[in-house]
């Protein structure tokens, strides 16, 4: 039995068009299946802990959606028996599957899912939050800061929607990202890397935190990042110009590997971040609102995943 978690409007109400064209080729292949079709976000963190809590059976739970949907599934996992995920991306960035080099072509990925030949167990992230210590896992990065800020902007953004509909939703990756860019004020603050190294930085424009190399839509922010090393790769972005800052954007948009000024990579099981005034955070694109410290821990090859 295969368990399908299907969000109908990741990527304008493209992803419903997709899981209609999967849900007609298990039809004809007549395989043993049940879908749980999300109405609202938390709905897939709901389905993802009533297939698994108390479950010792294995299960096969494959997601049709994009990051955020992911993210949900992951976030409702109980690791009680063996979960096996599968992922047929559907939504408008997909930064998860650009990192696991999975097929644009979701037939592709469902056949590949029905007869696995490879399967990789990956790391996933862990933020901790606020004054009530709130927790949530993430599968590709999450992020404080500017980045989050891009994340927050388009979460109810009309011109996101209306460019989903052409299959144009990273446009508003970037627009959202040069909108920011004029908006954003540096703070100053400081990291705590493994409880141990401290890190003092002044002009902090965002701290991405990542399992996966790429986030907002195909930047790759940390080309460095191992999913099966069970560390977090940081990208530190704190230039003294917001005009230094657009090398370095448009390389990581173009997936080139340079070192630039102002911008500091270092790996760590476990991070704390720290800022003089609130700035918004992100998991996966899904917002935490906005913290002025936060705790970030790996979870090393824990997610057992068809690739």
């Amino acid at each position: 039995m295969y368990y399908f978690i299907v969000n109908p409007n990741a990527s304008g109400g493209r992803s419903n068009k997709i899981w209609k064209r999967i849900e007609r080729q298990l039809n004809h292949l007549e395989i043993s299946y049940q879908a749980f079709v999300t109405e609202k976000p938390g709905d897939a963190i709901v389905y993802a802990a009533r297939l698994t809590e108390g479950c010792k059976e294995p299960r096969v739970i494959i997601t049709v959606g994009g990051d955020g949907t992911v993210n949900e599934v992951l976030d409702g996992l109980a690791f009680c028996g063996p979960v096996t995920l599968g992922y047929i991306p559907a939504g408008s960035g997909n930064d998860l599957a650009r990192s696991l080099k999975l097929s644009r072509r979701p037939s592709r990925c469902l056949r590949k899912i029905l007869s696995p030949k490879y399967y990789k167990l990956l790391d996933y992230g862990v933020i901790s939050y606020g004054e009530k210590m709130e927790h949530r896992r993430f599968m590709v990065s999450a992020g404080m800061g500017m980045d989050g800020a891009v994340c927050h902007s388009l979460a109810y953004s009309r011109m996101k929607q209306v460019l989903n509909r052409f299959r144009m939703g990273k446009l508003s990756y970037w627009a959202a990202g040069i909108c920011q860019l004029v908006r954003a004020y540096p703070v100053k603050g400081y990291l705590l890397l493994d409880g141990a190294q401290k890190v003092e930085l002044n002009h902090i424009y965002f701290v991405s935190a990542h399992i996966h190399a790429y986030e907002g839509g195909g930047f790759k922010f940390a080309p460095a990042a191992d999913p099966c090393d069970g560390r977090l790769t940081l990208c530190v972005v704190h230039h003294s110009g917001k005009l230094g800052l657009i090398p370095f954007l448009v390389s990581s948009l173009l997936g080139h590997q340079k070192k630039y000024r102002g911008v500091r990579s270092y790996q760590c099981r476990e991070v704390e971040i720290h800022t003089e005034r609130p700035m918004p955070v992100h998991v996966d694109g899904e917002s935490c609102m906005s913290q002025k410290a936060v705790h970030l821990r790996c979870i090393q090859g824990k997610v057992r995943m068809i690739v």
